[in-house]
């Protein structure tokens, strides 16, 4: 049975642990030849892709800091080495450096937009330059699709984490800007935005009883989202199944943005 992604190349940065790692799979999964970009975790990279390799599909791990320019186009060369070119992009490294605002000190606001939103800009300026110089391909009605991971946290702000919070806004109006200025060449650029999701980086907010019984009270699904959830929007909004939506942030966040906090204050 044909796959959603079937003879599609996809790039997913920061794909060593949590969100990335999830939609890594799900996309390879989906049918598409995975590039794993990972940091500083090589370990959980690489078996990622020996994982997929066993199952059939095809993968690499390539390393990079996608703040350095020259260590994005290195990327980018791995991938049209290994693949020929790459149809998919998910530029979903991100990191938190969190802390009262008086207390943040510049290197940590600066740290966190260097990954978050330059790491960004400067993985989506790759992709888009490398789906201009290959053309058209037969796998799929857009010439490339580049979806930016943000956060719920693009609409709702986040005392404690201003660097983090700004970053993810930035994506906001970045991704839609680059979709406005793209989409005439048939370039799909969309954002997901995952509300509480389980993984490592935040797992003092859901491992105990009391931590989540305090986390589920801003989420009126009732539930704290999986990896896979992600995954899932990333394969449909990677696909030709969502080839008419554009410039489009996806929340998949269980109802945080509804502001729950307000539901019985009526």
């Amino acid at each position: 049975m044909k796959k959603l992604l079937d003879n599609q190349v996809a790039l997913i940065t920061g794909a060593s642990s949590g969100i990335g790692y999830g939609v890594a799979k799900a996309l390879a999964e989906a049918g598409a030849a995975v590039v794993l970009n990972y940091h500083s975790h090589a370990e959980a990279a690489e078996q990622l892709a020996e994982e997929i390799t066993r199952a059939g599909g095809a993968a690499i791990a390539v390393q990079a800091d996608v703040s350095d320019p020259a260590q994005v186009n290195a990327m980018f060369d791995a991938c049209r080495a290994r693949f020929d070119t790459v149809d998919i992009v998910v530029a979903n490294s991100g990191l938190q450096k969190d802390s009262a605002f008086a207390d943040m000190t510049l290197q940590d606001w600066q740290t966190v937009l260097a990954t978050n939103l330059t790491g960004q800009f400067l993985t989506s300026q790759a992709a888009v330059r490398e789906f201009r110089r290959r053309g058209p391909r037969p796998v799929s009605k857009a010439l490339g699709k580049l979806i930016c991971m943000s956060s719920v946290h693009e609409v709702i702000p986040w005392a404690g984490h201003v660097n983090y919070a700004a970053s993810k806004g930035g994506i906001q109006m970045f991704m839609k800007s680059l979709a406005q200025e793209v989409a005439p060449e048939r370039i799909r650029v969309n954002s997901i935005a995952p509300g509480a999701i389980r993984t490592p980086i935040n797992k003092d907010a859901w491992d105990t009883d009391a931590a989540l019984e305090k986390l589920l009270r801003l989420i009126p699904y009732g539930r704290v989202g999986e990896t896979d959830d992600i995954g899932k929007a990333a394969v449909w909004l990677a696909s030709d199944e969502s080839d008419y939506v554009v410039g489009t942030t996806l929340f998949v966040d269980g109802g945080m943005t509804l502001y729950p906090g307000f539901a019985d204050n009526g």
